[in-house]
């Protein structure tokens, strides 16, 4: 019996040093995958959408559009491959195209019907659905500086005019003289939208002139940390009213990031992106409906806006780095890149 009892106690040693044995190893086998896995990082841009065709742009102009997109493309994907965060990439890619002429946004930014330029942007944390906006600036020469200052360095989340100006001296953003907005081209579309005017209504000029309406630049990332980030900018839309403001600064408008889901940025005829609430519907329908990026993207962009007559387009990223850029003008500027696919851009609704 003794015996016996020994001979259990023994077994039972026996069975524990495996199975501690293989828990250890378990353990050992899950870091080890973690600390060889490849980093995950994925970044798209836009630069508007419209009518954008291969006959209304010549060769040289078409060039440095896509040298353009290139180089705010790498702008991100340097902060990302160097284990930066999704903001800081996102607000690199559109700064350069916010000092670009060739974007309606910053130094390209078009002009309202008094002749001013005022524009807007807006950004969003996807791990903690922080944002911020602004929106009628005249005097700030990156707004999506702004708007990210707002969302860090206030308790609000959308300021305007020269209260957000006002904001913006107090805490050091650089700021221009309005001269600096003014581009030959910008002024002469101004020119040709008032003439216009003169003899037909103004939905009339928006619906044969879609350059008037098109333009925003934008950029969304996730890091190899996992959080998504989405931010865009403008200058609005040609001859637009007094006071207007589009979807860009409107949280789940024109802009939304949620890591539990997707980040998006949207450019297009802004009054009816933001009556779908195209960016939160987009990662609602992944979220909630249990939809792919792709599915929720084409269902808002290519159903929902073409059956309410509106045009445009969005970017978007989800919390696996798949990306999306869709668009149901005939043309977006736009880019992607990612850890494991070459940089590509594109301009026309062929390629």
């Amino acid at each position: 019996m003794k015996k016996q009892f020994i001979t259990s106690i023994a077994l039972v040693v026996a069975m524990t040093a495996v199975l501690f044995s293989n828990e250890q190893s378990s353990a050992s086998d899950t870091r080890s995958i973690d600390e060889s896995a490849s980093p995950k990082y994925s970044l798209v841009i836009h630069g508007g959408a419209g009518t954008i065709t291969r006959d209304r742009l010549d060769a040289e102009t078409e060039a440095s559009i896509r040298a353009k997109l290139t180089e705010a493309l790498e702008a991100g994907q340097t902060i990302l491959a160097g284990g930066g965060t999704s903001l800081d990439a996102i607000q690199a890619s559109i700064m350069v195209m916010e000092n670009s002429a060739h974007f309606n946004a910053g130094h390209g930014a078009v002009f309202t019907a008094q002749g001013r330029n005022e524009m807007d942007a807006a950004i969003m944390d996807g791990s903690d659905l922080n944002a911020g906006a602004i929106t009628g600036v005249t005097r700030v020469k990156n707004p999506i500086t702004l708007a990210r200052a707002v969302m860090e360095k206030s308790r609000h989340v959308m300021f305007s005019g020269t209260g957000a100006e006002e904001f913006a001296d107090n805490i050091g953003v650089e700021m221009v003289d309005p001269s600096y907005f003014y581009t030959e081209r910008r002024w002469k579309s101004l020119q040709n939208f008032l003439e216009s005017q003169k003899k037909q209504d103004t939905a009339s000029i928006y619906e044969e002139n879609p350059e008037f309406k098109f333009g925003t630049v934008g950029a969304v990332a996730i890091d190899q940390h996992g959080n998504i980030a989405a931010g865009t900018s403008t200058g609005g839309m040609t001859g637009k009213m007094f006071g207007r403001v589009g979807d860009v600064p409107i949280i789940g408008a024109g802009t939304y990031a949620n890591n539990k889901s997707c980040g998006v940025s949207a450019t297009g005829h802004g009054e009816f992106f933001i009556r779908a609430t195209v960016a939160h519907s987009i990662c609602a329908l992944m979220e909630y409906g249990g939809l792919s990026l792709a599915e929720a993207a084409n269902k808002i962009v290519m159903e929902q806006l073409v059956e309410m007559k509106g045009s445009g387009g969005i970017i978007a990223v989800d919390k696996d780095g798949n990306t999306a850029l869709v668009f149901n003008s005939k043309g977006m500027y736009r880019g992607s890149v990612t850890n494991s696919e070459p940089l590509t851009t594109g301009i026309f609704d062929d390629e």
